[in-house]
């Protein structure tokens, strides 16, 4: 299994920016894919973005596609969400999540795909 520690979440106006970053930690030769999910209160957890820890492809939600980026390191075994253009309703408790298996997810949007997830990093978009 891997840990994975989120940080850099806060308060920000609309239209502002803010970059979360996951701190990598464990059986990280086993990671095949990196995600990041959010969830605000009283909705299901969403996914957010990806990344595939080798070849460094990318997926998001339409929701975020062309505001957020997601990137990794992985001699740093770091995964960063770079966020603009932030709305209110991106406002959420953001996840970190791996993949600690060697082969890809069936469906990279799906919770059950990945084995182990943060604790969180608290993101507020104000009007």
């Amino acid at each position: 299994q891997v840990q994975l520690v989120e940080s850099g979440g806060g308060l920000v106006q609309a239209g502002g920016s803010l970059r979360l970053s996951c701190v990598v930690s464990g059986r990280t030769l086993s990671i095949n894919t990196m995600g990041w999910f959010r969830q605000a209160p009283g909705k299901d957890r969403e996914f957010v973005a990806r990344v595939r820890w080798r070849g460094g492809s990318k997926e998001y939600a339409d929701s975020v596609k062309g505001r957020f980026t997601i990137s990794r390191d992985n001699y740093e075994n770091t995964v960063n969400l770079e966020m603009v253009s932030l709305k209110p309703e991106d406002t959420a408790i953001y996840y970190c999540a791996a993949r600690d298996r060697l082969s890809g997810p069936s469906d990279y949007t799906l919770e059950s795909e990945y084995d182990s997830w943060g604790q969180g990093t608290q993101v507020t978009v104000s009007e």
